[in-house]
């Protein structure tokens, strides 16, 4: 896992390399859009034809711990980054603050939460109905918190002809997949590679076209180095943070040990597959290379620290010290 995660790395490096190397204008950047475009709604048609229906009705009825997972999501998460607002402005430029609102605005994961919970040990059904419920939800719930937290910064579009565009472009591909998952289904599950290359080739390509509009704008001259620092510890900051309090809150509210593990995995992650393709339709510019960059530090930091916590749920299930605790976050 480590090795699939250090070679995406380099991968997302490679493609700002590119962009840095190779920027597009003109009628290339408006080709590599709309075929940016086809590829995000075949990612989505591939994720809801592989969406057991089977694991949502297993996992469907524990609404507490889906509830706390979305309420950490979709309202803590924004909370703490009005919280660090005071912080951010003095030290991060405009566009890279917009990007930081836009991270705590987006939905959980799916694949990694799932990945992450099972290497634990936790509850994987509850893990993916909660993972892949957080995906649809974002759909309507991102743009009106980012309408709500940062309208007024301008570059972003309307947050109702955002809701219809990303219902258009992400929802109904995916709810087209779902239903005719009884005849593809089988397929896409035999070829699980292809929808991870699929999920990481439409990230690489729009954060390529995203950061080369970025370079021929001139705004990364404009961007301190000590801003992009300040964004990596902001994020790993955020991503301590939530972990710690949903650790907490799941021993609070007596979650058992495999919920707990859900709960923890599934609401402090952020979705680098969603994030992208929907900050493509939300904010429109040269701005965007911006937006997108705290997305993929905070992606990097999770995977990171995630695999490390997850490793040491398993090593604690496998042989438990007799009055140890299960702490995450020490």
């Amino acid at each position: 896992m480590r090795l699939h995660v250090d070679r995406f790395t380099l991968a997302l490096l490679a493609a700002v390399a590119l962009a840095w190397a190779w920027p597009l204008s003109g009628a290339p950047a408006a080709a590599l859009d709309r075929f940016t475009d086809v590829a995000i709604a075949t990612l989505f048609f591939l994720h809801g034809a592989r969406l057991s229906r089977e694991a949502i009705r297993a996992g469907a009825t524990h609404w507490r711990l889906h509830l706390l997972i979305f309420a950490a999501t979709f309202v803590l998460f924004p909370l703490l980054g009005l919280a660090l607002t005071p912080l951010a402005t003095r030290g991060l430029t405009p566009e890279l603050y917009l990007g930081l609102l836009f991270l705590c605005c987006l939905p959980s994961t799916v694949q990694s939460s799932i990945a992450f919970t099972s290497m634990a040990g936790g509850n994987v059904p509850a893990a993916v109905c909660s993972a892949s419920a957080s995906s649809l939800l974002g759909v309507f719930l991102t743009p009106l918190l980012m309408s709500a937290l940062a309208g007024a910064h301008g570059g972003m579009a309307d947050p109702v002809e955002a809701i219809g565009k990303i219902v258009l472009q992400l929802l109904a591909p995916f709810v087209a997949g779902h239903l005719l998952r009884p005849w593809i289904g089988a397929w896409v599950a035999r070829r699980r590679a292809l929808l991870r290359y699929t999920d990481q080739g439409t990230v690489l390509l729009v954060v390529y076209a995203a950061f080369a509009a970025s370079m021929g704008s001139g705004l990364w001259q404009s961007t301190p180095v000590e801003s992009v620092y300040l964004l990596l510890a902001i994020c790993a900051l955020l991503l301590a943070a939530v972990m710690i309090a949903l650790t907490m809150a799941a021993r609070r509210l007596g979650f058992d040990r495999s919920d707990e593990i859900a709960i923890v995995f599934c609401g402090s992650k952020k979705s680098l597959a969603t994030g992208v393709p929907m900050a493509k339709v939300l904010f429109a510019g040269p701005a965007l290379g911006a937006i997108v960059l705290p997305v993929m530090l905070f992606h990097q930091i999770q995977l990171l620290v995630c695999a490390q916590v997850a490793a040491r749920y398993a090593r604690r299930r496998a042989a438990p010290a007799p009055g140890a605790g299960d702490d995450v976050a020490d």
